[in-house]
Parts: structure tokens; C-alpha cells; sequence
């Protein structure tokens, strides 16, 4: 079954942690909720590790509905956060616009936007219409030019400070749930403990109260490059460029397909197909 809010508060609540791996299509999506995840996130990542560009920022609406449909279908019984891509909900009237088509079209079960205490307006706006919210803080990859690129965020006082600033912002905001992106381990745990709604670590060490990762990461399936909070639990990448090669080289052969791979018709069928005015005339 489904997964809620609550469910997943009070999971959070009882110290077990919550798994959370992003899908952008039907098959990840599927393979993710045949592995028990209780969250998938359609992250705008997929701009990079699908759409092949070198950052989240040029990723559309129609981009993330077009994936979030196909995740949905996917994992019909998943709880499914959706990212609100770069200047989709820069004021609360484009907000709750592009967050009714990820809920209405999409069938996200909540939307996801990166920013700290200077966005818990937008999430009241979204929680006051219905519109469960995870925030996202930390290293905010939508703004990571702002920040002086993909660091860690937060180890310094005043850093350390703004980001506990911003996750109790937004919870008071009415957020559900927030991750922490490459924070410190300790700050994370610090902001953990300080909220009562879960918290969702990417790169923020063992103690928030549960973990994301990128599915094309964990898998080895995307080498432009690998972040340190990776781990990767297969090298697939390896696997299908070797399968790929072997194809091509018994196409190449004259191997593939075989008896075995093709459909036969029967001879007498043959024999009159040749014996006809028909094929006599090609």
C-alpha cells in the first residue's frame, strides 16, 4: 500500500528510516517499487543523468510531467515527490499553477522545491491549498552557480546557522518533509533532531531519517562524474556497453539472429508463394 505523509512522519517518529531513490520513467520506477522503496522522488536530475544537460536549470514543466507520468504508471502504490523545476515557482501564483499540473496531471503525491527561510512563504501558499511540500536545502543544485558551485554547504558558523534557520522556516511553513544536500554529517544530525518532520539526507551523513540517491548513481550507470556521498551498488554502465559490443559484434558476424531468435513459415506455404504468377511477376 501507499505510503502517507503521516506514515512516514510517524516511521520517522519510531527511528525507522525512510528509503527514497529517484525514477524517471516506468521502468525505474517499477524496478524501484518492486525493491520496497517508500518514496520516489522525479528529481530534475534527470536534466543531467537523462537529458544530458550540465545542469538542472534548463529542465521544463513539460519535462517533469512527461517523466513523472511515466514514473507514476511505474509505481502506482508509491508514495511520488515531484520536483518543481528552475522559476517554476519563483512567485506563489506560478507555484501553485505548475504544482495543481504535477498533483492533477502528473499524480504527484507531493511536490519538492529547493530553498531555504526566503521560500517558506511559497510553501505556506502551497500547504494552505493542498499541496504537500518537501523542501529541499543545503546545496540547492537549481542556484549551485550562486553558491560557488556543487560544495558543501554549512561549515562554516554563519552557514551552519542559516541552514537550521531555513529547515525550521520551513516546517513551520507547513513543509512535510526536507533533504539535506551535502551538509556536514554533524549539522545534519543537528537539524534532525531539532525538527519533528523527516528529514531526507543526500551527502548529510547517517543520522537524518532517511536517504535519497540518484538511481543512475547507485547503479554505475552515469560516469561525466560521481560525487563522494555515492555509493554506487552496481557498475551497470560497464555491463551495458558490453552487451551493446557483443550485439554488434555477432550482427557483424552473422551470429545473431540465429534459428533460435527467428519464426519459421512452412514449406508448403513457401513452395506455392514461389510457384505464383504473383512473385514470378516481381
Amino acid at each position: 500500500m501507499k505510503k502517507t505523509a503521516p506514515e512516514l512522519r510517524q516511521m520517522a517518529a519510531d527511528g525507522e528510516k525512510i528509503t527514497m531513490i529517484t525514477a524517471y520513467d516506468y521502468p525505474s520506477a517499477r524496478a524501484a517499487a518492486a525493491a520496497g522503496v517508500d518514496t520516489i522522488l522525479v528529481g530534475d536530475s534527470l536534466g543531467m543523468v537523462v537529458l544530458g544537460y550540465d545542469s538542472t536549470v534548463p529542465v521544463t514543466m513539460e519535462d517533469m510531467l512527461h517523466h513523472l507520468k511515466a514514473a507514476r504508471r511505474g509505481a502506482p502504490q508509491t508514495f511520488i515527490i515531484c520536483d518543481l523545476p528552475f522559476m517554476s515557482c519563483a512567485e506563489s501564483g506560478a507555484a501553485l499553477r505548475n504544482s495543481a499540473r504535477l498533483m492533477k496531471e502528473g499524480g504527484a503525491d507531493a511536490v519538492k522545491l529547493e530553498g531555504g527561510e526566503d521560500w517558506a512563504p511559497i510553501v505556506r501558499a502551497l500547504t494552505k491549498a493542498g499541496a504537500p511540500v518537501v523542501g529541499h536545502i543545503g546545496l540547492t543544485p537549481q542556484t549551485a552557480g550562486q553558491l560557488g558551485g556543487f560544495k558543501v554547504q554549512g561549515r562554516d558558523l554563519e552557514g551552519a546557522r542559516q541552514l537550521l534557520r531555513d529547515a525550521l522556516a520551513l516546517e513551520e511553513a507547513g513543509a512535510i518533509m526536507i533533504v539535506l544536500e551535502a551538509t556536514p554529517a554533524e549539522l545534519a544530525a543537528t537539524i534532525t533532531e531539532k525538527l519533528q518532520i523527516p528529514t531526507i539526507g543526500i551527502g548529510a551523513g547517517p543520522d537524518p531519517d532517511g536517504q535519497v540517491l540518484v538511481y543512475h548513481d547507485l547503479l554505475g550507470m552515469f560516469d561525466r562524474f560521481t560525487p563522494k556521498f555515492v555509493k554506487q551498488y552496481a557498475l551497470l554502465e560497464k555491463e551495458i556497453v558490453g552487451a551493446v559490443k557483443a550485439y554488434c559484434q555477432e550482427v557483424k558476424e552473422g551470429v545473431f539472429p540465429d534459428n533460435a531468435h527467428s519464426f519459421s513459415m512452412r514449406e508448403d506455404v513457401l513452395k506455392d508463394l514461389l510457384e505464383t504468377d504473383a512473385f514470378h511477376a516481381s
